[in-house]
């Protein structure tokens, strides 16, 4: 498997030639927004930052969106939406958090979450983590300390921090939070072996 980060709280995770997209940002978005085709498309909130799904298609390939809460196998990828609530861009959005089974291992992206009392039949849900995506740059998603608390309590594998800018201050404290400092990478590679031994292991991803 193979993560790599486009800014706010976009991803592409690919596996083979099978490619799942995650919060692609939008090109009405004050952000950079990055086009490549995708499978499989997922938005957790709908924002112009988040919501781009136009920017996952290319040429005849049309991803498979989804767009909120509900169960769903796609391409054999078993995907759980779980509703929440955010308090993006001064706004009261609805969230979906989303629990992924790629590969064998078992994501959980927290999308644009502002609360970070989970209910505890979500937390059930989740259950066992790999890999966890949590939001740090405060604004409408989770600060830096209260990120970190979350991240660490639901007993991820790995923990990848987004919504940020590289060399902010709420990188920098949710690093404070945990060991300081980690190299950030430009991608991660990863499969279900390399997760055997690691706890809540923060990863740094550059923004492509």
């Amino acid at each position: 498997m193979i993560i790599t980060y486009q800014g706010v709280e976009s991803f592409k995770i690919s596996q083979g030639n099978l490619v799942l997209a995650i919060n692609p940002v939008s090109k009405d978005s004050k952000y950079k927004s990055v086009n490549f085709g995708a499978d499989i498309t997922l938005i957790s909130t709908n924002h112009p930052d988040m919501n781009g799904a136009e920017q996952t298609a290319r040429g005849d390939k049309e991803p498979f969106i989804i767009k909120g809460p509900g169960e769903y196998e796609v391409k054999d990828i078993s995907i759980k939406g779980l509703l929440s609530k955010s308090e993006y861009d001064g706004k009261e959005l609805v969230n979906t958090i989303y629990k992924i089974m790629f590969e064998n291992i078992n994501l959980c992206f927290l999308g644009a979450v502002s609360d970070s009392a989970l209910p505890t039949e979500t937390l059930e849900e989740l259950g066992n983590i790999d890999i966890l995506f949590v939001p740090i740059g405060g604004k409408g998603v989770l600060d830096p300390t209260s990120a970190y608390k979350l991240a660490v309590s639901l007993e991820p594998s790995v923990i990848i921090p987004m919504h940020f800018e590289s060399g902010s201050q709420e990188l920098k404290q949710f690093l404070k939070e945990g060991e300081g400092d980690v190299e950030e990478l430009d991608k991660l590679v990863i499969k279900k072996s390399d997760l055997d031994n690691k706890e809540s292991e923060v990863i740094v991803l550059k923004e492509e």
